[in-house]
């Protein structure tokens, strides 16, 4: 039966056998051992399932993966190191040196830095548009060699919210797969392939493990995506991998493992960027828990983003739940139950305002994290947006006044009275 999605935050992934461990057990080894030779050549020519070296895969690892695909909707997925790892490895899984992305412009910085600069050391190009373009503008962007489409559901600081539909079928029509970072939102709050996203990427040290603990990305392929219609732009996928006895991924994984399974037998291979078992364990913990906190933060920052919509000293603020929010009923749409506890703003005063509101706060910290169960609060010009330029910082809607605030799952009483007491001061 179709499990709702509740079910599957606790129980997707791992169904244990009589006498197993009941809890995702931590398989805290590099290596795994094996009779013979050819049990194990077996598992290097992809003959058959199993491990034999952590880098690649590991049992831990899987499940957690397993249970991320299943709360996506997908029918595979792979745990990373990092979100930058993941969106990296969704990307460079499917390009090469003369290829060319187009991709929102409003994006975690880290990831337009990550694309803008350093993939572009290797060869990638990227073409950076609005997360508001008319599907006429997203296609005047896409060249010949353009190999996919990118966007974050809800964009890291900038809260802008992407049109998934019009994305898609713009992509569609253009024979690439549609990427979404769905980090904020969490497939509690949206699933971006039952709106015709291919690949879905995390950064799961956000709400997913919820507690800031463990540094971690995932990738969900949905499955639907047909390389073999477009094998000209997907050689990686639909030609013989020479690096690997020859295999064709599309062809003996099929659209619903090949992609995933390119990027193990690749990617991690190549770049080791594999989360540790033990992180992978105190994900599960924080998936366990995500349908319960979702709404929490949602309602929270809900209040808060009211608050300070009708405060004075407020210059302005960004929060899709606001009725007046320009994409409030986009939000709706793809949201409806809430998008997630992040909110932006700006004070009477700018930059300096700014910086005297934010000493006063108690119960807010202020650090580089953001999306756990802790209120903390960043000015991302001068910290995950400093390398930006001013005119990139525009482009990301991220002005030097910005504050952007993630809302806990505190008592809100004691969150609008913590900010009403910095306010106070100015």
């Amino acid at each position: 039966m179709d499990k709702k999605i509740a079910t599957l935050c606790v129980q997707a992934g791992y169904t244990p056998k009589n006498g197993e461990p009941r809890q995702i057990p931590i398989i805290q080894s590099t290596t795994f051992k094996y009779d013979t030779s050819e049990e194990m050549g077996k598992l290097f020519d992809l003959e058959a399932a199993g491990y034999f070296y952590t880098r690649l895969q590991n049992p831990t690892n899987d499940f957690v993966a397993a249970k991320i695909a299943a709360l996506e909707g997908g029918t595979a997925g792979l745990l990373t190191s990092s979100g930058q790892a993941a969106n990296f490895f969704s990307v460079f899984n499917i390009c090469s040196a003369g290829d060319h992305v187009v991709s929102s412009s409003a994006i975690y910085g880290g990831t337009f830095n990550l694309f803008a600069v350093t993939m572009k050391r290797m060869g990638i190009d990227f073409t950076f548009i609005s997360s508001s373009a008319s599907e006429e503008e997203i296609h005047a962007a896409f060249r010949p060699n353009t190999k996919a489409l990118f966007g974050e559901t809800v964009a890291n600081p900038a809260l802008d919210v992407l049109d998934i539909e019009r994305f898609a079928k713009a992509a569609h029509e253009q024979g690439v797969p549609l990427i979404v970072d769905n980090t904020f939102p969490t497939p509690v709050n949206c699933r971006p392939i039952e709106w015709g996203a291919d690949i879905v990427t995390h950064s799961t040290t956000k709400y997913m493990d919820g507690h800031a603990t463990s540094v971690g990305g995932a990738i969900v392929d949905s499955g639907k995506f047909d390389w073999f219609a477009h094998a000209d732009k997907y050689p990686g996928l639909t030609t013989p991998d020479a690096s690997y006895h020859g295999i064709v991924y599309a062809e003996k994984f099929g659209l619903g493992g090949a992609f995933i399974t390119k990027a193990v037998a690749q990617l991690m291979r190549d770049f080791g960027a594999i989360p540790s078992p033990h992180n992978s364990f105190l994900l599960n913990l924080g998936l366990e828990s995500l349908h319960v906190r979702m709404p929490r933060h949602c309602s929270n920052a809900q209040t808060v983003a009211e608050y300070l919509h009708d405060h004075p000293k407020v210059a302005w603020v960004n929060y899709c739940g606001l009725p007046d929010n320009k994409y409030y009923h986009i939000a709706k749409k793809y949201m409806p139950n809430g998008s997630c506890g992040v909110i932006s703003f700006g004070l009477v005063g700018g930059r300096k305002a700014a910086e005297l509101f934010m000493k006063n706060l108690k119960i807010a910290s202020i650090a580089t994290h953001v999306a756990d169960a802790h209120s903390c609060i960043l000015h991302p010009a001068n910290a995950t947006h400093r390398q930006l330029s001013d005119e990139e910082l525009i482009a990301a809607g991220v002005g030097a006044d910005l504050i952007r605030l993630s809302v806990g799952i505190e008592d809100i009483e004691d969150i609008l009275a913590d900010l009403k007491n910095a306010l106070n001061v100015l």
